[in-house]
This record gives C-alpha cells, structure tokens and sequence, in this order.
C-alpha cells in the first residue's frame, strides 16, 4: 500500500493515499522523538501563508493565474482543518522547520494538481508553492501569525472574561468586611471587593502587557527568504504578503522593518511568552489564594465555598477538594516552564537563523492555549459560582487583634499593642479588651472599631 516518490535524494517509499510527497516522508522517519506534531493553529497559519503568497506573487506578474489559483484553493482546506492528518512530522525535528515547510509546499502540490488535473502546468512543491520563500522565514512568519490570530480570538477575550467574573462577585459581596492578610498572618480587614479588584486589575494588566508585545509579534518576517536578503524574491513581496494576510485573518500585520532582525531572533515571541508567564504567574497567586480562603471547611479559613464539583478522595468520604484552582495552578507552572524553553531557544540563533524554531512555536502556542482556557473554566467553575460564609469572616473579623491598629492615633503604638496581645492571648473580642484597658467610651470605640471604615484608608477617629 505504498507508492514511490522522489526527490533530490532518490526515492522513498510514501503511503498510498498521503497527499504529501518524499521529503516529508524523510522527515516523519528521522524524527520519531515526541509523536507530537504542530497544533491546529500554526497549520492554519502554513495553510495562510502559502495562499497569501500564491496571492501576492500572481499580483506581481509572477505566478501563472491558474496556478496561483490550485494554490489558494488547495490552501482553504489547509486553513479548515481538512487536511490536518497529512502533517506528520514531530515538532522536534529540524531547527529550522524546514521538513513542516515542506510537507506543506507538498501536501498544497498534491491537492492541486489532484483537484485540478487539466492544468497546462503541474503545481511543483518548490517552484510554484514555495515560490519567492523559505522555510527560513516561513516557519518564523508561521509563528507569529499563528499567535496573533489565538490572543486575539482565544486568550484576549479570555482573560477579560476572568476580570469581569471577579468584578460581578466582588460586587455581590460588596459589603462583606474579611481579615486582611500578610505574612500569612492578619492584618488590617479589607473588603470581598477590594481583594477581587486587585485580581480583575493584575488580569487587566496582563491584557495590556500582551497587547503592547503584539505590535513587535505583528512583524512578519516573509520576504527576507534564506538570509534576509530577499534572494530570488521581489523586493515588494513582503508589502504585498503582509497586506494579504491581515485581509485574511482580519487583523492587521505588517512587513518586518528589518529581515535580518526578524529570522536571525525569535525576540518577539520570547517578548511575547514572558508576558503570558506574567499573567500565568498572577493567575497562579489568584487559584492559591482560593484554594487558602477554601481550606477547612472546619480547621481552616473557611471564607468562601468553592462548588462541589466531583468528589475528592477515593477513601475519605465526603471530602471535596478545590480542583478548578488546583488545574489552573498547574497550568500556570505548565507555562512559565514553557517560557523557560522558549528563552533558551531564543538563544539559540547564531547569526542569521533560529534554529529552534519548532520548539518555539509549540510551546508559544500551547501557552496561549492553556491560558485562554484554564481562564474561562476558572470563572465559569470556580469564581463566577462561589459563595462567601459571612457568618465565618464576621467571627473572624471580631476577633481580629490586629484592628487595634486604628486606636493608634487615640491611645499610642504602646497601649495598642498590649491591648491587641491580651485580646489574642485570652481569645476575647478586641473590643471587650479595649474597653477594660482606655477611658475612650463605647461610642468612641465603635466609631473607631468599625471594620468597613477602615477599609476605607484614612483616620477612623
């Protein structure tokens, strides 16, 4: 069940019915490292810029019409997923990509002479697919297409969700006053609010640092081929490449400033990944400090009910665990130890080429996968549905020694603190202490003792 193909090498045996041709054949056969291949997007993005080269090319006299159109139409079915399974090859393979930017110039070949077989001219791999390219700023292009298009429609939107959900539920519990926390330790009482907007800020924050690293990853390499020289090209393919693709994805790209900057460094993305580490790195804290709010429901914080999703023990009865923050957390360490690969591989250029471009490309992409959504299910399954147990932080704040904090202005540092030690050592309300140990009357100690007021910054005098 096997048919022989050729290439520069010799022949190769190739399956039958594949639709790609020797080379990626090699390939699928010198790298059975991983099994796992480019994800959904960056085919799409292969499948985008071998049609939106077909496009510029025929604009600039350069590609036969009817060629350039078995090209794009074979293109389409690349960019809808039709044709997934013909990309076979692992991500670690070859440092430049080159084996995946030639299962693509071969699977588009195939296709379009397949589905166009009265062409005057057959559509060569080389010669009219990958006409005025190279894997060298292909792969590159591919990366940076790839993932522009998922943080705009995937990650972005995500994470917005994510602030709006901690906004909506800091609003429902607006007026529930908790014990603040540093060192682990109370501290000076803060609102439900207040502690969820600093969540639904650091979020918005992420958005901005991504969108502000978008402008450099809008570059597109395309039209510097081998070395950035633009050798066997026209010098206003990589305007014209660009223009076709922002038509296509709906978003708007650019020709890189400089060719050489562009394929010789993966700076962008290595930009672009150290802010989705950001962000992963402040989800993390978000999911930990539920996950502490959670605890108990008895012998721990217990300020807030997570929902009951699924059960959490195979032996203890009745135990439920809070498993929506602990997925989050791992994916959070799953992406900043992807940022870590792609630092390193971001050194990995010497002189005018990456050579780990694969590698970037994968976990780039896996990044904003997980990210974009481990962020929805957080707010779906964990923020959005949560309840505060206000009867347990009203206790908790009661007894707070730390609220002694406000009589400073009224009594002194000195007095205060040996108000707030007795309290804490016969575990008494501070205000049944504070009453036995100042002159102030009880109108003048609930005025300062008041939770909410001090929530509010200032003196509570």
């Amino acid at each position: 069940m096997f048919r022989i193909e050729k290439d520069s090498m010799g022949e190769i045996k190739v399956p039958q019915n594949a639709k790609y041709g020797a080379q990626t054949q090699r390939a699928a056969d010198n790298f059975p490292i991983s099994g796992i291949g480019f994800n959904r997007a960056f085919i799409q993005a292969l499948g985008i810029i071998k049609s939106s080269a077909a496009k510029a090319n025929l604009s600039l006299g350069l590609l036969d019409p009817e060629v350039s159109e078995a090209i794009q139409q074979a293109c389409k079915q690349i960019i809808d997923g039709s044709l997934d399974s013909e990309f076979v090859i692992d991500i670690f393979q070859t440092g430049s990509g080159t084996s995946s930017n030639m299962n693509t110039n071969e699977v588009v070949s195939h296709v379009a002479n397949e589905e166009n077989p009265t062409l005057k001219t057959p559509v060569h791999p080389n010669d009219h697919v990958n006409f005025g390219q190279s894997s060298n700023d292909v792969i590159p292009t591919a990366i940076r297409i790839s993932s522009v298009v998922q943080i705009q429609q995937q990650l972005l939107p995500a994470l917005e969700y994510l602030a709006s959900a901690f906004d909506a539920k800091g609003a429902e519990y607006a007026h529930v006053v908790k014990t603040g926390r540093t060192h682990l330790m109370d501290a000076m009482p803060v609102t439900i609010a207040q502690q969820f907007s600093g969540y639904s800020r650091q979020l918005r924050l992420g958005i901005d640092r991504i969108t502000d690293a978008l402008e450099r990853l809008t570059e597109l390499p395309q039209g510097g081929t081998a070395v950035g020289t633009g050798i066997n090209t026209d010098a206003k393919f990589g305007e014209l490449f660009a223009q076709e693709v922002t038509i296509e994805t709906g978003y708007r790209f650019k020709e890189a400033k400089n060719h050489f900057e562009a394929q010789a460094t993966v700076d962008a993305p290595v930009e672009m990944s150290a802010q989705l580490k950001t962000v992963a790195v402040g989800m993390m804290k978000m999911a930990n400090d539920l996950r502490w709010m959670n605890s108990g429901p008895n012998s721990g914080l217990g300020e807030v009910q997570l929902a009951a999703l699924q059960p959490g023990s195979s032996i203890m009865p009745g135990k439920v665990n809070p498993v929506i923050e602990e997925s989050v957390a791992m994916v959070c360490a799953q992406v900043i130890g992807n940022d870590t690969t792609i630092t390193i591989a971001g050194q990995s250029g010497n002189f005018e080429l990456n050579v780990m471009l694969p590698v970037v490309a994968h976990n780039l992409l896996q990044s904003i996968e997980i990210l974009a959504n481990a962020a929805r299910n957080f707010a779906d399954k964990s923020v959005s549905i949560l309840t505060v147990r206000e009867d347990v932080i009203a206790d908790k704040v009661g007894r707070n020694p730390i609220l002694v904090t406000a009589l400073n202005p009224l009594i002194g540092y000195d007095l205060a603190a040996k108000i707030a030690k007795k309290a804490y050592a016969e575990n008494r309300p501070l205000m049944d202490v504070a009453k036995e140990m100042t002159d102030l009357s009880d109108q003048e100690l609930i005025a300062a003792l008041d939770p909410m007021k001090m929530t509010l910054g200032g003196f509570t005098e």
